[in-house]
């Protein structure tokens, strides 16, 4: 296709609930039933896990094409610097792993403790520049609600809510939700409860002003499979992750 409008597919919801499993399992899901399409797996969580999930190696991030800009203009090369903006496009595609049908960008994690705005505000940019070069693009959020508040994903079609069993999960799902209502522009919202342990409590749960997706069964198989170090690729094409994924998509119109 000439131009591309991606889907950008955004996860988000508090830490510990299997976001970055989801995100993964929904990256070879996209390039198993799109065969041929541009899917952009990006990792804006600064636990940097995705790369692991996928199984790709990351040598560049978006933060060292952030620190190298910075760099050179506190050097007094401000020629340099703004020759660096411009070229931002290249180094960020060259920043890119290209593996297994998908392409991988990281966030990166800054070298001193402390805020993430500078390179929030870079992957901000970012997202909304690649978007068109893509059919797809996986966003696996940071936990919590600050990528949200700072707009980093203002404009998405799909975000997706992932929260487990417990209250606290939905709770700060339902929170993501009610800020996204003001500060994002999303075409389409969907939660998923993740490592279900006792499906008879399904009906208890909700999060408030959203459909759930799915309600994905806790998964000895990629428990394993994580442990042993695999990626979501090792899996068997009819693990539950996989299919309570494809079922999520189904649900909220990413596939027929």
């Amino acid at each position: 296709m000439n131009e591309r409008k991606a889907k950008i597919l955004a996860l988000a919801g508090k830490g510990g609930v299997g976001k970055t499993s989801l995100a993964s399992a929904m990256v070879r899901v996209l390039t198993e039933e799109f065969p041929g399409s541009r899917v952009l797996a990006i990792d804006a969580d600064p636990a940097v896990g995705l790369s692991t999930a996928l199984g790709v190696t990351v040598t560049s991030t978006l933060d060292d094409i952030r620190r190298a800009v910075v760099a050179s203009a506190e050097d007094g090369r401000p020629r340099e610097a703004i020759e660096m903006l411009n070229e931002s496009r290249f180094r960020i595609f060259d920043a890119m792993v290209e593996t297994k049908g998908f392409s991988f960008l990281a966030i990166g994690r800054p070298e001193n403790e402390g805020c993430f705005c500078s390179v929030n505000a870079y992957l901000k940019e970012v997202v909304s520049m690649l978007a068109g070069d893509f059919d797809f693009v996986v966003i696996d959020g940071e936990a919590g609600v600050e990528q949200i508040q700072r707009r980093v994903m203002e404009k998405v079609s799909h975000l997706i809510l992932i929260s487990d069993q417990s209250r606290k999960g939905t709770h700060v799902a339902e929170t993501i939700k009610d800020v996204a209502d003001e500060l994002v522009m999303y075409e389409r919202i969907g939660a998923i409860i993740n490592r279900v342990t006792n499906p008879e409590l399904n009906g208890f749960i909700s999060v408030k002003g959203v459909d759930i997706l799915a309600f994905i069964p806790a998964d000895d198989q990629q428990a394993a499979n994580d442990i042993r170090g695999g990626s979501i690729f090792d899996l068997p094409a009819g693990s539950t992750v996989l299919d309570g994924v494809r079922e999520a998509l189904r649900k909220i119109e990413i596939l027929s």
